[in-house]
Formats: structure tokens, sequence, C-alpha cells
């Protein structure tokens, strides 16, 4: 068995114990709300952690990509969702190869993919799912107002080799957790059932609208209409999670541990890992400093990256940083992050149990 101490370095390291919480956490949340678990495997990117998630009860799985709907069959899924745009040829080739072997729903905001993969499914002899998708105030993707997804739903309905299923969105515009959560809630509730009744007065059922995101994780019940949710980063948590109320510092089961590599600027050390290990993406909480956050010195910062150094102010720690000392840092965003790792480490305690490597890396067609 490894210790934690003889990694190279930076590894990404997983602590099993809260992983296995947070798992747990939330297949039980669902379970006690009567809501569907189809899980975004975004974050993770490994088929041995989607396995787990299917064994505690989840639907099916949630992809963005073709590349990782191929990767994710190997978790053995009942159903595969793409919540995401599919377009172009070799995209929609992948997906009918997938199709034919496990049920595929994808979601779609617009006539142009709904015709694309009508045709691919025709010729391919498959049936694709489909879930209209709508906009639910973050402003990316979706049929802005009732009366387009209503068009859309008609459209989608028509088209040989598709089945409609239900409705998609994404409240990704709601990270704050704080004092105005009720009433950003009620909008959002006020905003599904008036797509969802628009739908049904056009004359079409909703076996499924699916939504949700991990910084609403355990507020889903409060949208009525709700019978699905498709958080990713709950498996793991991140400082952005934390910091944004969604969860607590121990539930935080992702790091990465670098190592000092120069102390010759008074008051900075240099650790190995920079861009390339952390990503460069910035706290989605105000007053949240830096790339990332160490538990161990939290009053170090993670001021600048390079592709390779990370700049870390630790004028404030009180430490004397020699090089060689190693310090553990939660990323901002760890989807991003477990996406520039070949592969992760398991711990529990300080023994590292389990290694896996991050098939779904660079999955991006």
């Amino acid at each position: 068995m490894t210790h934690i101490s003889e990694l190279d370095t930076p590894a990404l390291i997983i602590d099993l114990d809260a992983m296995e919480r947070n798992l747990k956490r939330v297949a039980d949340y669902t379970r006690a709300h009567g809501l569907r678990l189809r899980p975004h495997t975004k974050t993770h990117k490994i088929p041995e952690l989607g396995r787990r998630q299917v064994a505690l009860g989840a639907v099916g799985l949630t992809v963005a990509k073709t590349t990782e709907a191929e990767v994710m069959l190997r978790a053995g899924p009942s159903e595969m969702l793409v919540a995401f745009p599919v377009l172009g040829r070799q995209k929609t080739e992948r997906l009918m190869k997938v199709a034919s072997q496990t049920p595929v729903t994808v979601a779609v905001d617009n006539a142009e993919s709904a015709k694309a993969l009508s045709l691919a499914a025709e010729a391919a002899g498959v049936s694709i799912g489909v879930l209209a998708e709508f906009d639910a105030g973050l402003h990316r993707v979706g049929a802005e107002t009732p009366e387009t997804l209503v068009g859309l739903v008609r459209e989608i309905s028509r088209l040989p080799g598709l089945r409609f299923l239900g409705l998609n969105f994404y409240p990704g515009h709601i990270k704050d957790l704080g004092e105005d959560l009720t009433d950003t809630l009620q909008g959002l509730d006020q905003c599904v059932s008036s797509r969802a009744e628009a739908v049904e007065k056009a004359g079409f059922s909703l076996p499924v609208i699916s939504g949700g995101s991990t910084p609403t994780l355990f507020e889903s019940h409060r949208i009525g209409r709700v019978n699905e949710i498709r958080p990713g980063t709950y498996i793991f948590n991140d400082r952005n999670t934390w910091q944004l109320g969604a969860c607590e510092l121990s539930d935080c089961a992702a790091s990465i541990i670098a190592t000092v590599v120069s102390t010759s600027i008074p008051g900075q050390v240099i650790i190995d890992g920079g861009s390339k290990t952390f990503s460069s993406d910035r706290c989605a909480a105000e007053n949240a400093p830096g790339y990332g956050y160490f538990p161990d010195a939290p009053q170090a910062v993670l001021t600048k990256m390079n592709e390779e150094h990370g700049y870390v102010d630790v004028r404030e720690t009180g430490g004397n940083w020699r090089p060689g000392d190693r310090l553990r840092v939660i990323p901002n965003h760890i989807c991003v992050a477990m996406n520039l790792h070949e592969k992760v480490y398991g711990i529990r305690g300080d023994e590292v149990v389990e290694e896996w490597k991050v098939e779904g890396r660079g999955k991006l067609q």
C-alpha cells in the first residue's frame, strides 16, 4: 500500500470516505423526494465511478459529448443522456453506435439538431429519445419562450426515429444560496411550470422534466414539476460549491498535492503545479481570492499561475516553507482540473487504496 507522501506530484487525490458520503447523501435525497437521479459524469470522467452511481440507484448517466458517451458505456448504464447539442456527421454516427448498445436520449433546442438526429437514427435503424430544452435563466441554450418551446416539441414529435420524452433545463444562473434563495427558486418554479403547462396544453405528455445542478441540488424538490435531476460536481465538490454554501468544507473530496520547488522570493513559494494542473478558473464566490484553497494553510493564496508554476503568497501563514514541502490544494473548479490529469488516486486516511485512469479526459467531440 502506498502512502500519499510517496506520490509523485502534482497528484490529484480523492478522499473516498468523503466521496462515498456525498454519493449516499444524494441517493438518499432523491429517493426520499421521488426524484430520478441521472448524474452528470463530466466531473469524474471515470467509468468505475459511474458504476458506483448506478449501483446507488441512478437511473442512468449524463454526458456532454458523444465521445464521453462512448467511454461511459463501460459503466453499464441502463440509459444515457447527452445534455449538449449534437450536430455534425461524425457526432451523430458515434451516437448511433452508442444507441445500439444502450437507450440514448439527447437534449435538443432547435429544429436543425432534431432533423439531423432523425436522419441518423433512421439510417441506423435505432430510436433516439429527445428532451426539448428551454432556457431557465442562464441564457446559454434552450427555447426562450413557451411558444418557441411548443413549436420545437411539435417539430420533434413529427420526426421519424425520435421519441419525444419531455423537457430539459439547467439552472446554472443560480449560484448564490443566500437570503434571496426562496424568491429565486419561486421564480424558477414558475418558469418550469409555465413551460410544462404550455406543452401539455398543446397535447403532449411529459414523462420527464429534467433539471438541476449541484448548487441547487438539495432544493430540487421545491421545483414542483421536476422529476429528474442531473448534478455532476456533487460527487467531489470543490471550492466553488463550498464557498457558495452548497456543501461543507469536509464534503470536498478532491484535492491536489503539490510540492514547493522554490522559496527564493521572500513571502512567496513556487509549487510544481500551474494552469495545467488546477485550470485558470476563478472562484465563483465573492471575496475568495486565488485559484484554490489550502486547507492546511488557509492564509496561503495561489495568486498567479504559469503553465507549470504556481505562485503562492505565504506571508500570512507564519510558516517557514522549504523546497520539498508539500501543500494540498482544493481547486476552484474540480471538473476542469480532472480533465487535466491522466490518473487520480483514491485514499483512505493517508493511504492510497485505489488508482483510476481518467478515461473521459480530453473527450471533447
